[in-house]
């Protein structure tokens, strides 16, 4: 054993020998930094420094408790040459660390009342490891007595980090450390002030920190690491957190994730291919389809329950529910959480309930302002639809203006109020019939009756059934009209000459157009065939005669793929031509082209392949088809009702 009196008169024989050394006292938020400061004030290096630490820094904790290290460094005339691993620099900077990865080894002294205890922890990465040296003189500096330099050394090797009586010393309970607890009135806070111990005093281990704290009834809340680290390293005299509560924590109220835009104002535009944002495509509909997802449904949350430091429970409160904002032509699904489209149409949310409108109103035009609609529901427009403008819908379009130069497609009903003229390019499509007060200059497609109140001028118009003008002023002239069941009107053709009006009736428009198509086909894949095989043939007799070059070779292959696939076209042509043929001649359809007032010469008339050209003029006629002639008859009068069909098909 190491005895105290001998410690204390070598200590003594090296102070007489540096009685005349200069001495600084230095303080730095770390060790490192206050020796350095040393140094400086000195004019030595480190390495000519020998110092002793006179109050130990402490890093704080929650921004309390932060402690300077202080330390009286002496500068030795003959600086003796000490081992590198004598320098201990105990380095608490988290910041310095934290980026390095290195830190240095520590070693603390606890003094208790049954003796003295020490422990080390180890260095990390390059940080410089304790030495016995550093253990023993902190030993000393707090007056220990008895040191088992075995057990020292046995510590400082192993670096455990975990206390092991080494000593003992004079114990003077009085002057032992004293701990204060203070629990707020709310006991949501316990702050700790430790008094620092004096001579032959003792230190608080961290047990008796925790038996402390349950001893006021702390049993919640206790930062365990904080106060391990503070019976290491204590902060005297300051009043330092060492337990906080848990609050409660109300729950989450329900809320409605939707999936479309619920700003109605917000306006999403297109770019297209080119980069340019296409002002036309505005995208201001949002339309759904049937059992298309709109909305989730997510569920309160329970709320978290607190607890004070003592214990008690604090209550919270759990999420509010709310409704699901069912509007209208929606449904909740199965899971009871997802909203549904009962129909097609547009998604809006109005008065904070979710509806898909199956109809969709434009208030005025369609222009700039709206851009181009295309709607999985009925369309209606209050105005007009302006020229290099489209309509599209699932149902029907109804325009209360007039339609210019644009497009419009429906799968069911097209009525427009003031008429159409498309100026040559116009296109209108209708599944179910078109409704006009006139047609000009305008291609018209419809799946079942064109009705026009005053007339159709030069315009390209195809009906499934029937094509109808019923007014006063009921004209048709110029252009080609088709239709399979009917073609009527008041007056037929002009007496001027020069305009060409072709009515054409007893077949099904969409099949004699499709006809026609393949007609086209095949006679162009004959055509280029026959060419094909000339330029093959030639090829064959010069490869026959040897005088073929290897590039011709190439092209030969080239062309009897080519030949191949103009084959193949040609037979899918013939075969399409032969099923629209036998479908036409399969229509019971009698066909009737009928004028109530008058035709004038240069009207074509044909029914089914039969042409009749109008050289004289007829009054009050009807042509019909008997015996493969066309030949006019007395005038009947259409059988359709207007108003019924009118009725059944609009949005009225």
């Amino acid at each position: 054993m190491t005895d105290l009196v001998g410690l204390r008169e070598v200590l003594k024989e090296r102070l007489e020998q540096d009685r005349s050394i200069h001495t600084v006292e230095v303080s730095g938020a770390t060790l490192e930094i206050a020796v350095s400061e040393a140094a400086t004030l000195l004019d030595v290096p480190v390495r000519g420094l020998e110092y002793e630490v006179t109050e130990r820094g402490f890093k704080g904790f929650l921004g309390t408790g932060k402690k300077d290290w202080k330390i009286r460094a002496y500068e030795r005339h003959r600086a003796r040459k000490k081992d590198k691993s004598t320098v201990v620099l105990e380095e608490t900077d988290e910041t310095t660390t934290s980026v390095s990865n290195d830190r240095n080894g520590e070693v603390f002294v606890q003094l208790r009342p049954e003796g003295a205890f020490l422990k080390v922890t180890p260095p990390l990465g390059k940080g410089e490891p304790v030495t016995e040296a550093r253990a023993v003189e902190l030993l000393t500096g707090r007056d220990v007595t008895d040191i088992s330099e075995k057990l020292v050394s046995k510590v400082v090797g192993e670096c455990a980090g975990s206390y092991v009586k080494v000593g003992d010393f004079e114990h003077e309970s009085a002057n032992s450390s004293a701990l204060a607890v203070d629990v707020s009135s709310d006991e949501m806070k316990v702050h700790i002030r430790v008094t620092p111990p004096g001579i032959g005093g003792s230190d608080i281990p961290y047990e008796s920190y925790l038996s402390y704290l349950r001893s006021y009834n702390v049993v919640h809340g206790i930062n365990e690491d904080f106060l391990r680290d503070f019976a290491d390293k204590p902060v005297y005299k300051e009043a330092v957190l060492a337990a906080e509560g848990t609050k409660a924590v109300d729950g989450r109220d329900a809320y409605v994730r939707y999936n479309f835009e619920t700003d109605q104002s917000k306006v999403r535009l297109r770019e297209g291919n080119n980069g340019r944002v296409d002002f036309k495509e505005l995208n201001i509909i949002q339309n759904v389809v049937k059992n298309q997802p709109l909305a989730k449904m997510i569920r309160p949350e329970a709320g978290t329950v607190g607890r004070t430091v003592t214990g008690k429970s604090l209550p919270a409160k759990d999420g509010r529910d709310i409704p699901p904002p069912l509007g209208e032509n929606v449904h909740m699904a199965e899971d009871e959480v997802t909203i549904l489209a009962t129909i097609n149409g547009q998604v809006m949310l109005t008065n904070g309930k979710i509806n898909v409108q199956p109809v969709y109103t434009v208030s005025g035009d369609v222009n700039l302002k709206t851009g181009n609609i295309i709607f999985l529901g009925t369309v209606i427009v209050t105005g007009s639809v302006e020229d290099g403008f489209s309509v599209k819908a699932t149902g029907n379009i109804e325009v209360r203006g007039t339609v210019g130069k644009a497009e419009l497609d429906a799968e069911g009903d097209i009525i427009v109020n003031q008429g159409i003229n498309g100026k040559g390019v116009g296109v209108v499509r209708a599944g179910r019939s078109v409704w006009a007060r006139f047609i000009e200059n305008t291609q018209v497609e419809a799946g079942n009756m064109v009705s026009v109140a005053d007339g159709i001028i030069n315009s390209y118009v195809d009906a499934a059934k029937r094509i109808i003008c019923h007014g006063k002023r009921a004209h048709i002239v110029g252009g080609r009209l088709r239709a399979a069941e009917e073609i009527n009107a008041k007056i037929l053709g002009s007496p001027v000459s020069g305009t060409e009006t072709i009515l054409e009736t007893g077949f099904d428009p969409k099949s004699k157009s499709e006809l026609e198509h393949f007609f086209k086909v095949r006679d162009s894949s004959r055509k280029e065939l026959d060419e094909v095989r000339r330029n093959l043939r030639t090829l064959v007799n010069m490869k026959r005669e040897g005088k073929l070059p290897e590039e011709k070779e190439v092209d030969m292959e080239d062309l009897v793929d080519r030949r191949d696939i103009l084959m193949n076209d040609y037979k899918k042509a013939e075969k399409k031509i032969r099923q629209l043929q036998e479908r036409l001649e399969k229509l019971k359809v009698r066909g009737r082209i009928s004028a109530s007032a008058k035709v004038y010469p240069g009207v074509k008339v044909l029914i089914r392949d039969i042409i009749l050209d109008v050289r004289a003029d007829y009054k009050m006629v009807t042509f019909v088809l008997e015996d493969d002639l066309v030949k006019a008859g007395a005038y009947e009068e259409s059988d359709v009702d207007l108003k019924q069909e009118f009725d059944g098909h609009t949005t009225n």
